[in-house]
């Protein structure tokens, strides 16, 4: 066996003294949730490309097994699937969708709200069709900050104090005993000619 002085490409690393090793593979990894384990399979699957210069390229049933793939982890996200039984061009694509969906499109929400009246202005403005034109127009009037459609009742809670409260009730008596007008009551007899 040659050294590093024989061989100065041969780099040894340092070996720590007392650390147990795993019995098996299994046992040295730990539990991976799916996204987990598809992360660390596309870094791999990316270094060893990056590494040998060889591009993933996936065909048609590639894409299929991955989108369907996809639907599982969405539906079923508890059960763990077997990303060893596929392709690296699966799990590679695999994991750009899983990447393209788990992703903040924006940083603010209101940047969110800002993309969707905008594009709501320009389907109202360019749409074919009557119909679509008032749909766009009716969720822009929906929109939180427009409020084109909502009722709002506005209630203003005034604290005042009990001296405040018995002045203003003087004054509302004051005002009501000058319209009561005073009278007599008549009782009417109605006559029984049926």
């Amino acid at each position: 066996m040659q050294t590093e002085e024989q061989n100065p490409n041969v780099v040894i690393p340092p070996i720590e003294e007392n650390i147990p090793l795993p019995k098996n593979a299994i046992e040295a990894l730990p539990e991976l949730s799916n996204e987990e384990e598809l992360e660390m399979r596309a870094n791999t699957i990316k270094l060893i490309s990056d590494i040998t210069g060889q591009n993933i390229e996936p065909n048609e049933k590639n894409k299929q097994d991955a989108r369907k793939l996809a639907d599982e982890m969405i539906n079923n996200p508890e059960n763990r699937l077997e990303f060893g039984n596929y392709p690296n061009e699966t799990m590679a694509y695999l994991a750009g969708l899983v990447a393209q969906t788990d992703c903040a499109l924006v940083k603010k929400l209101a940047d969110y709200k800002t993309f969707i009246v905008n594009n709501l202005v320009q389907i109202a403005a360019t749409a074919k069709l009557e119909k679509d034109r008032i749909n766009a127009l009716s969720k822009l009037g929906d929109i939180d900050g427009v409020d084109a459609f909502r009722r709002t009742t506005e209630v203003i809670h005034t604290t005042k104090s009990g001296k405040e409260l018995e002045e203003e009730l003087k004054k509302a008596i004051e005002e009501l005993k000058g319209k009561v007008v005073e009278g007599e009551v008549l009782s009417i007899e109605e006559d029984n000619n049926d």
